[in-house]
């Protein structure tokens, strides 16, 4: 069942597959906008402001991964959903790392993609409701690193760090379990709230190497979130 009053913005150049979207998820009850070049989609997603982007990263006039940019640097924190050929790797990879949300490849099912539409926007929900009056408030989870969860800004010696939102998610999930060792498909679980198969997981290893490029002084020594071989990531408090 689809939350209330959410808009799904689709950027795609292919009409076949925005018929198909634009049907289902109307269906399911979310309203649409739609856009079938990068240049226009960038438009709507400044002016009208959609819960969630469906977005196709080869697109004419601009580029989803342009458009992605755009978006993240401007500050807009609305969850972006990239649609990719399965082949492209490398395109998961560089989308991901521009601040997308999440992925999935094309041919897909439509229960799929409604899953992780729904799970997106819940997470989303979650975290822009957070009260601003008693949540933990600032916490000391290393010498050097603390987390302001009524904010939701993590500062290093003081100084703060551009997190999306996905990173932050993550760190403050291995945070508040010091040195407890997690699985990629534990954590897909447990901050991506669904599961995920085959290469699917890179999306893990992807956003752990974001947030150690950020936190640690020397990414390729990590001192926070450390990676325990053959079992999986763990945040040790200890510097």
């Amino acid at each position: 069942m689809a939350e209330q009053n959410k808009t799904i913005l689709i950027v795609e150049d292919e009409t076949n597959i925005v018929d198909i979207l634009r049907f289902n998820l109307q269906r399911s009850g979310y309203a649409t906008l739609e856009a079938y070049d990068g240049e226009a989609g960038l438009k709507i997603a400044r002016e009208q402001n959609p819960d969630l982007i469906l977005l196709d990263l080869m697109l004419p006039k601009m580029s989803g991964f342009e458009i992605c940019r755009s978006l993240r640097e401007a500050g807009n924190p609305v969850p972006i959903v990239m649609l990719t050929a399965r082949e492209d790797e490398s395109d998961k990879v560089t989308g991901l790392e521009l601040g997308a949300d999440d992925y999935i490849t094309k041919p897909f099912s439509m229960r799929e993609l409604l899953a992780r539409v729904g799970a997106n926007l819940r997470r989303f929900s979650v975290r822009a409701s957070a009260p601003a009056a008693g949540a933990a408030g600032a916490m000391t989870v290393a010498k050097a690193l603390s987390i302001d969860t009524d904010s939701h800004q993590v500062f290093r010696d003081g100084g703060a760090i551009n997190l999306t939102q996905r990173e932050y998610e993550l760190l403050t999930f291995l945070a508040l379990r010091p040195n407890k060792v997690f699985s990629r498909e534990e954590l897909m679980a447990q901050v991506w709230n669904y599961g995920y198969v085959g290469d699917d997981l890179r999306t893990v290893d992807v956003t752990v190497r974001r947030l150690r490029e950020k936190l640690e002084p020397d990414p390729a020594t990590p001192t926070y979130i450390r990676t325990r071989r053959g079992a999986g990531y763990y945040f040790s408090s200890e510097e």
